[in-house]
C-alpha cells in the first residue's frame, strides 16, 4: 500500500478541513486549529498504515485540536479593562475558615484536593504525588470536597 503525498491530501480536503474549524471554534481560532491539525497530520502521516479513509483520520486529529483548544481556553485568563480593586482575601474570613477545614483533611485527601483545584493538576499526576492509582486520587479528591462540605457550606466550597 502506497499513501498519497501530503500535499495532495491536504489540497483535496484542506478546504473542508479549514471550514469545519472555522464553523467549530470560530474564524481566528479555527486557523490556528487548522495550522496544528495540519502538524499533528504531517508528524502522524509516516506512520499511517492505510489509505482507507483518510479524510476521517485527518478529521480526528482536526476534532482533537478542537477539545484541546477549548481545554486551553478554559484555563486562559480573560483580558479585562481595570482590575478589581479588591484584596486578596475575603473581608468576611471564607479564605481562612476554607484553608482551615483543609488543613484538617488527612494528607492523601488534603494533597489531592489542593493538586486538583490549587494546581489544577490531572488525576495521573495527583496518582503519582500521593502514590496511589488514579482511581485512587479521584477518590480522595472526592472525600476531601465531601469532608469540606460537611464543615463549610456547600456555595463556599470549591467546585
Amino acid at each position: 500500500m502506497k499513501l498519497p503525498p501530503f500535499q495532495s491530501l491536504v489540497d483535496e480536503h484542506g478546504t473542508d478541513l479549514h471550514r469545519y474549524l472555522v464553523a467549530v471554534v470560530g474564524p481566528h481560532d479555527g486557523a490556528d486549529a487548522f495550522q496544528e491539525t495540519l502538524l499533528a497530520a504531517l508528524r502522524a502521516y509516516p506512520s499511517v498504515t492505510s489509505d482507507r479513509n483518510l479524510r476521517g483520520w485527518l478529521f480526528t486529529i482536526a476534532h482533537r485540536k478542537v477539545i484541546d483548544q477549548a481545554r486551553s481556553r478554559a484555563r486562559r485568563a480573560l483580558p479585562v479593562a481595570e482590575t478589581p480593586d479588591i484584596g486578596v482575601h475575603d473581608a468576611d474570613g471564607t479564605d481562612r475558615t476554607l484553608w482551615t477545614a483543609v488543613a484538617q483533611l488527612p494528607a492523601k485527601q488534603r494533597s489531592a484536593v489542593v493538586q486538583r483545584y490549587l494546581l489544577d493538576r490531572p488525576y495521573a499526576e495527583i496518582a503519582q504525588v500521593i502514590g496511589s492509582s488514579e482511581d485512587a486520587a479521584r477518590q480522595n479528591v472526592r472525600a476531601g470536597l465531601r469532608r469540606l462540605r460537611e464543615v463549610i457550606p456547600r456555595e463556599e466550597v470549591l467546585q
